[in-house]
């Protein structure tokens, strides 16, 4: 099915300019800070422009390697999953040969770090546009509409108004909180550190349901058929390529843009996120 490409992309500026009017100087400030203590940072490498990228001849791309079903590694050790997919069908568009990569595991709090120490030439691994790191770094087109999801093992509930007044896990600290609060206002949260500790307590019954990122509940799925993401999605946040930013870079953005509207166009993306079981992002439909 193809997709709405225009209604796709007005969905991504409508929420990157909610994103500017909603986040208050406070966000400038962290930002600030953030670059300042990455400034003691060891600068590994310098971050190559398309010219140098293909003169090397591969791309360096920092991915995750524990998210199923965005990154992580199958029981041999190869890494898979439909981040790892993009980042070897940039390296064809960008250098004609799909084995031309160079992959860098990163966690969380490496992310922004990678690109912004020059580690890698760019980032594909489950990163949200936020208005304090559009300071920091560049963002490529959206690939994928991830957002909050409810997932459950209660044959009971087959949809989200049917955990009204379920007991609900929730990340301590998370934007899930907040979400889940306005959506289930008759739900008790339960507050866990971890995706593990939420899924020990769905095991044991002591919650009914857990709220996290969908693109990380749908390889709970996939692994475990017992469970299953309740429709619809509680939010929606837009996961994008990261770069470098400067003039010097632009080439490579445009680049990386132009593969993704073309994949866009093409059906490929959608295809790609449906065959790793990932849900329907807004806007894809």
């Amino acid at each position: 099915m193809k997709i709405a490409v225009p209604m796709f992309f007005s969905l991504i500026r409508n929420f990157q300019q909610t994103l500017a009017l909603r986040y208050s100087p406070f966000s400038f400030g962290l930002a600030i800070a953030l670059a300042g203590s990455l400034a003691f940072l060891p600068r590994l490498a310098i971050a190559a422009e398309l010219g140098e990228i293909q003169k090397r001849g591969y791309l360096i791309v920092a991915v995750k390697e524990t998210v199923n079903p965005l990154g992580y590694r199958d029981a041999s050790g190869t890494l898979q999953g439909f981040e790892i997919e993009i980042a070897y069908r940039l390296a064809e568009e960008l250098l004609g040969r799909r084995e031309a990569i160079r992959f860098v595991p990163v966690s969380n709090g490496d992310r922004l770090s990678a690109v912004l120490t020059d580690q890698v030439d760019l980032a594909i691994a489950q990163m949200t546009v936020t208005a304090s790191r559009m300071r920091l770094v560049s963002f490529s087109r959206p690939y994928y509409i991830d957002g909050t999801a409810l997932i459950t093992a209660n044959p009971a509930f087959q949809r989200l108004a049917d955990a009204r007044q379920a007991t609900v896990a929730v990340l301590e600290g998370s934007s899930a909180i907040a979400t889940v609060q306005y959506f289930l206002p008759r739900a008790q949260l339960v507050g866990v550190t971890s995706y593990a500790e939420a899924q020990r307590l769905l095991e044991t019954g002591t919650v009914e349901a857990f709220a996290g990122d969908a693109s990380v509940l749908s390889g709970w799925a996939r692994e475990n058929p017992g469970y299953r993401l309740l429709p619809p999605l509680l939010s929606g946040e837009p996961l994008s390529v990261v770069m470098p930013k400067g003039v010097q870079y632009d080439p490579l953005r445009r680049e990386v843009n132009a593969a993704i509207d073309r994949w866009v166009e093409a059906g490929w993306l959608q295809q790609e996120a449906a065959q790793w079981g990932l849900p329907d992002g807004v806007g894809w439909k």
